[in-house]
Order: C-alpha cells, then structure tokens, then sequence
C-alpha cells in the first residue's frame, strides 16, 4: 500500500473509532483485553506489512483502549482531545517537524510562541515569562525546579553549572503533606532525597496552614498546588507567597489541572498566585489537548533559557528556543496542539469549558449527599471524593458502578481511608453523563 493509501485508511479506521467513542465502554471488557495476547509474537524475520500491521492494530488495539476519549471517562482529570487540537496533531505528524528551534521549523518556533503569549494572556500570569512546552507535568515541574535551585545558589554565589552540588550551600524544599507524587518525582530525581523533605501541615481541606508553615529562607524552594488531587482545593496563596517573599524563598506552584480556574468564574480560588515564580500546568487535562502536551512557566525567562540551556557549536538558537526551555533537543511542537485548542476555544469557550464541568461536580455531589452517600471535600472544583460508609461497601459500590458501564473512575486514600474520586473534565461530557453515573452510584449504594 502506498504511503497516501496507508494514510488515508489510518485516517478512515480513526474516523469509525471516534464515530462510536460515545457508546464506547469505559473501559474495555474481558475479551478485548484478552484479544491483545496477538500482540505478543516473536519479532518476524519478514516484515509483515503496513497495512497489515495498521489492520492489527485497530482490529485487536481499539476494542482494548480506555474510553478517556468519551463522555463517561471520570478518571485522572483525563480530558477528551478537542478536535481542533486532535486535528491540529494530526496535520504536525505529515509535517514531521523537530521543534527545537527557529531553524528546525520556522511554523513550529512561531507556533509555539503565541501559544505562550496566549497562555500567560489567558491565566494573567507575569508577561514576561518564560513558557516551555514538554510532555507532562512532571517534567515541567523539572525543568522549574532546576532551574529554582541553580537560581537560589547562584544568589549565594555558588555556580551550579561550574561546579556541581558536591560541597554547595544545601538547598532546602518545603512541600505539603498532600504534595503531588510527580512533584515528589522531580524532587527525588533532582537529588533531593525524600526524607530530607520538609513537610507542612494541613487543614482538613488538603491546604498548607499558613500558621503552621515551616520556616523558610533564601535557600528554600516553597512547593504549593493549585488543585489538590482528591479534593480540588488551592493552597491560600496571598499569605503563603507573602511569606515566601519576606524570606527570599522560591515558589512554584504546582497547577496541573487546577490553573485552569483562573481561566474561569472560579479564579478567585487562584487569588496571589501571580506572586509565585514558577508553574506548571497540562493541556492534556482541562484544556483537552491530546496527549502529551504541558507547561513550565517561569517568571524569570533567563533562569530557565540558562537551566535548560542545550546549545550546541552546529545548532545555536535564542534564548526562547523551545530546546533552549525544555529538558528535549528534539522535541514536537506540542505548543500547536495548544494552539489550536486556545484558538478555537478563545476566552469565553476557555472559561465556559472550566466553569461547565465545576458545575456539574457541584450539582453530582448534592445528588449523591441526596441519595445517601458520603462526598467528602467541599466540591470547589471539578473533583467529587466519596464513600460508602465502611471501606468493604465503598469498593463494592464502585465495583458496581463500573459493571453497569456508567463511567469508569479511581480510588484513592484520603485521610487514611479508601474513598474513591470522581474527576470532571472532557469536553465530551454531557449532563445526561452526569445523570447516568449518579443515578448508578445511588442504586448501588442503596443495594
């Protein structure tokens, strides 16, 4: 099969997968998932084929995918591609652009840096910030991290790059006890071991206490959220950053989905959060880019040019080069996906987008207080955490739920206890979604 054949058939076998996502299980039964033994053949001695192998990959591969690209996905803050970003993704594959610099892929450099513009526009985040476009918020949070530490000890006179950390001023990180586990990935990569952590309490909500935070200085780097992973709660920013600043402390914030909120209705949530010196955020979350596509954020845009500086004699760039702001040298333009989402989108779609699905959280957990479950947070975002009493009925519920195929969601632990956690954010999703699940949650929690 020809190259434009073999292309246009991955393009009609794409098309008929996403004309039935919306009757898609959740995820995928026992027979799909067994069907995927195919896949495990020796390697052939005889190429098999293109078009063979794209026939395989449809026939036993669709059937066997999680429907995160449906309306009843409520798992992991995982929104649905919108179809100017997937369509934008699929238009940069035939490009097959290397999206380092300005003499890579002059539409990629370009691209990439009105979606940085339009990002720091529409979260009103300081415009002269840098903005790095990787693959996930864990590898934003290291690259803003590096490049915090290099910028703290060079503060006190210490040259990271020259010498290293081997006899370097110790610098300390402060996180919550709720911190996110890539947060925690990034710190433990870096060489910050994890028992040498300092740990801030928090309220009953998920949130760092102010009158209980740690004592921090110049050689300290703050790590706050912007929505807690099981409640959806914010850090109080105003106080928090206030004392990071008297102490000449870093911070960066940790906004994976949660940034979005300052996008919306709910931005006071976010108040002070402009203080701050670094953020992270995904597209792949609440702005439903596909995947894999996130955000570092830096207000100081030579800190991070200079921490992930990867200029080479053959292949010099600005200091604004993507390879110039991210851990890749040859990377895809995943600001263009992006892109096209915010295009599409503009402020008031980014706003209806966020502001739609908090409003459905809030109205699900009043359905399920109603129908005698119990919802454990304040519900201020997109997140519903929940249990069924005792821990044994809260995953027979959830078992339940998931049979009936009314949407498919996770557990988690809150408090020392099982509980499981509803996320809403596909641009998929319907009310009558919402209506389906929590009509199944309440039959199964009554039976």
């Amino acid at each position: 099969m020809q190259e434009l054949e073999l292309i246009a058939e991955a393009d009609s076998r794409g098309r008929d997968y996403l004309s039935g996502i919306e009757q898609r299980p959740p995820f995928p039964d026992q027979a799909a998932r067994d069907g995927l033994a195919v896949f495990t053949e020796t390697f052939p001695d005889q190429g098999q084929g293109a078009a063979e192998t794209l026939r395989m990959l449809d026939i036993y591969g669709s059937p066997a995918t999680t429907a995160s690209n449906g309306p009843r996905y409520f798992g992991f803050v995982i929104g649905a591609a919108l179809p100017a970003a997937a369509a934008a993704e699929r238009l940069m594959l035939a490009w097959d652009q290397c999206g380092s610099s300005y003499d890579n892929s002059p539409v990629a450099a370009t691209i990439e840096k009105v979606a940085a513009r339009w990002l720091l526009d529409v979260l009103d985040l300081p415009r002269e910030s840098a903005v790095g476009f990787g693959t996930s918020a864990t590898a934003r949070t290291l690259t803003c991290l590096s490049a915090a530490r290099r910028s703290l000890l060079a503060r006190l006179g210490w040259d990271f790059d020259r010498d290293g950390l081997v006899g370097a001023p110790e610098i300390k990180v402060v996180v919550s006890e709720t911190v996110h586990i890539t947060v925690r990935k990034a710190l433990r990569l870096l060489g910050f071991g994890t028992a040498r952590l300092i740990v801030a309490p928090v309220d009953v909500h998920g949130r760092i206490d102010p009158d209980r935070l740690p004592k921090l200085d110049d050689r300290t780097i703050l790590c706050l959220q912007a929505g807690e992973v099981n409640t959806g709660e914010f850090d109080p920013f105003v106080p928090l950053i206030e004392a990071a600043r008297r102490a000449d402390a870093w911070v960066h914030v940790d906004g994976a989905f949660g940034l979005w909120a300052r996008a919306s209705s709910r931005r006071a949530l976010t108040d002070g959060i402009e203080g701050a010196d670094s953020w992270t955020t995904d597209g792949h979350k609440w702005l439903n880019t596909p995947y894999d596509g996130a955000v570092a954020i830096c207000r100081d845009a030579e800190a991070l040019a200079q921490a992930m500086n990867a200029d080479a004699m053959y292949a010099t760039a600005s200091a604004d080069a993507q390879k110039n702001l991210t851990l890749e040298f040859s990377r895809r333009a995943r600001g263009i996906p992006i892109w096209a989402a915010l295009r599409t989108l503009g402020r008031e779609g980014v706003a209806a987008l966020v502001d739609r699905h908090c409003d459905e959280a809030g109205w699900l957990a009043d359905r399920l207080r109603e129908g005698g479950l119990d919802v454990l947070n304040r519900v201020v975002l997109n997140q519903v955490l929940i249990r069924c009493g005792d821990d044994e009925r809260t995953a027979r519920v959830r078992a339940t739920v998931l049979e009936t195929g009314a949407g498919w969601f996770g557990t988690t632990v809150w408090q020392g206890r099982p509980a499981f956690r509803v996320s809403l954010s596909s641009w998929r999703t319907e009310h009558e979604d919402v209506v389906r699940l929590a009509d199944a949650l309440v039959e199964a929690a009554r039976g």
